[in-house]
């Protein structure tokens, strides 16, 4: 009598996953292939995709209109995937196909990117035409180690003198701009990027969570001032998806960087602003349910700008053999403005003390002073710059030191002195020269000034040139003073911007200038003069 072997279930299943491993699949292309299980608020949960990475770019074949939409894969669980859709989530439904690409989020970059508006892939938004770019980055990307970079000692000038004299800002820096909405955090960031303009530095300008219409204006400054030539500007505008709005900084910090790493150029990235972001990114979050944490932001919200700020760079210089000679090529450089929204000035809130606490400093706008007039209204008391001296040219530095001093001791004394009725004479010296420093740094929006301007208008304010000049006629004042020395004075000018030091000649000659000036004006304008009125 034969014997029959039997064979338990779970011995079947053990010898069929084994022939399975055996096989190889490679040979016969096998791809993987998975299906929308369902689709709400911009978040898609996929399942059949085990092999996904996590920020895989997946695509998406809507069965309704035959289209593809790029999906990022961002949960991966136990039996499914969540996955954000970076575009139209509304044309998706439940039992579309979903394939893996097998490269994590990368968009266009380089130089036929430079004077084109584009959405958050990289897509031209701008009418112009499509854009044909030669090489593609990673969106996220790791930071350059310590060894690779050099300290941040080289000016990023705004053409701002309350911030190039009291907060000044270095190439590689990462400086933040907060304050109130409408206080001019964007004009500054914006002005920043026209004062390039010759400098040889790409800039990008991220708009994250405002109105098309905002985003517009703001492209036809930078063109009427002809800094469209060598920007790229980054749009995720309020009425794109929250998945357009998180990738957004990370799609133009991918962008910058191509030009720091490939061409080694100094490069400006301005994030308007990352409050929306993280606001974004809480949606997609609890979409995705992820565990709320404080203000019901993800316990990660820090790590989401710290992993963006910590790629803004110095790089360090290359040695680099060019025809059998050794030369060092400069390392290019990535400088960071993250702009962040506060609500009634609370800068100790949750994503303002984040941010705060990843970068190299803060310029603070305060509304109280914005609406006092005193443009930009920086607030010096709080607004700082960890960088320092290091990043002014030496004729700032020199001319600049007890700036920062002056102004908050006039602050104090300007709140003593309302309540004073009798003031002794050092203190009413004290209370005008303040009023006149503060008069000198008002500048006027999109009208940035050379540094070699700055020191002439900053050296007359702090040394008393202007000691005897009425308040109300300073800018007029200086409007004129800068005029008068480009005609009669041009060395002044020419040697602060070429040496950059404000040596005992060059002095001398700015001296000269100042009095012969203040003559012309004494005689031709009375009422300039606070004696005569």
């Amino acid at each position: 009598m034969a014997t029959e072997t039997t064979l338990r279930p779970g011995e079947i299943k053990d010898i069929l996953l084994r022939e399975i491993e055996a096989a190889d699949l490679h040979e016969l292309d096998v791809e993987e292939v998975g299906s929308v299980l369902e689709v709400k608020d911009g978040i898609a949960r996929i399942y059949g995709l085990q092999k996904a990475m996590a920020g895989e770019m997946l695509e998406v074949l809507s069965s309704e209109t035959g289209n593809t939409v790029t999906a990022l894969a961002l949960n991966l669980e136990e039996d499914n995937i969540g996955a954000v859709i970076l575009g139209d989530y509304l044309q998706l439904k439940e039992g579309d196909e979903v394939r893996r690409t097998g490269r994590v989020l990368e968009v266009p970059v380089g130089p036929e990117l430079v004077g084109r508006v584009v959405d958050a892939l990289g897509r031209p938004i701008d009418g112009k035409g499509d854009i044909n770019a030669r090489h593609a980055r990673k969106v996220e990307s790791e930071a350059p180690g310590i060894i690779v970079r050099q300290p941040v000692k080289e000016p990023l000038q705004t053409g701002i003198k309350a911030i190039d004299s009291m907060i000044p800002i270095g190439r590689g820096q990462r400086e933040l701009i907060i304050g109130d909405r409408g206080t001019g955090k964007t004009a500054i960031a914006v002005d920043t990027i026209i004062n390039q303009k010759g400098q040889g530095v790409t800039c990008v300008y991220v708009a994250i969570g405002q109105k098309a219409s905002t985003v517009a204006s703001v492209v036809e400054r930078l063109t009427a001032a002809g800094a469209m030539e060598f920007t790229i500007v980054v749009v995720a505008s309020a009425s794109d998806p929250a998945p357009m709005q998180y990738i957004a900084p990370y799609t133009g910090c991918a962008m910058a960087e191509y030009f720091m790493y490939n061409e080694g150029q100094a490069t400006l990235c301005v994030y308007d602003d990352l409050s929306k972001q993280a606001a974004a990114y809480r949606q997609l979050s609890l979409v995705l349910r992820r565990p709320p944490g404080r203000e019901a932001f993800p316990g990660d919200v820090f790590y989401l700008h710290s992993r963006l700020l910590e790629r803004a760079a110095k790089l360090s210089n290359d040695p680099k053999v060019v025809d059998g000679v050794n030369i060092l090529k400069p390392g290019g450089s990535l400088t960071a403005l993250p702009v962040i929204e506060t609500q009634a000035g609370d800068v100790s809130a949750y994503i303002p003390t984040n941010v705060i606490s990843i970068t190299d400093g803060q310029i603070f706008l305060e509304a109280d002073l914005f609406y006092a007039g005193v443009r930009p209204a920086v607030n010096v008391g709080i607004s700082v710059s960890r960088v320092g001296g290091s990043a002014q040219v030496k004729a700032m530095r020199s001319v600049a030191g007890r700036l920062r001093l002056d102004l908050a001791q006039y602050r104090e004394l300007e709140a003593f002195a309302s309540f004073a009725s009798d003031l002794d004479a050092a203190t009413k010296r004290q209370l005008e020269r303040g009023a006149r420093t503060v008069e000198v740094l008002k500048q006027g929006q999109y009208a940035p000034m050379p540094v070699e301007q700055q020191v002439m208008s900053i050296y007359a304010v702090t040394n008393g040139f202007l000691d005897d000049v009425d308040v109300s006629g300073i800018r007029e004042w200086e409007r004129g003073f800068h005029e008068f020395v480009g005609a009669q004075y041009p060395q002044v000018g020419e040697r602060l911007r070429s040496e950059k030091v404000l040596s005992k000649e060059i002095e001398g000659d700015l001296k000269a200038a100042l009095e012969a000036y203040k003559k012309i004006a004494t005689s031709a304008k009375p009422s300039f003069t606070a004696a005569s009125l």
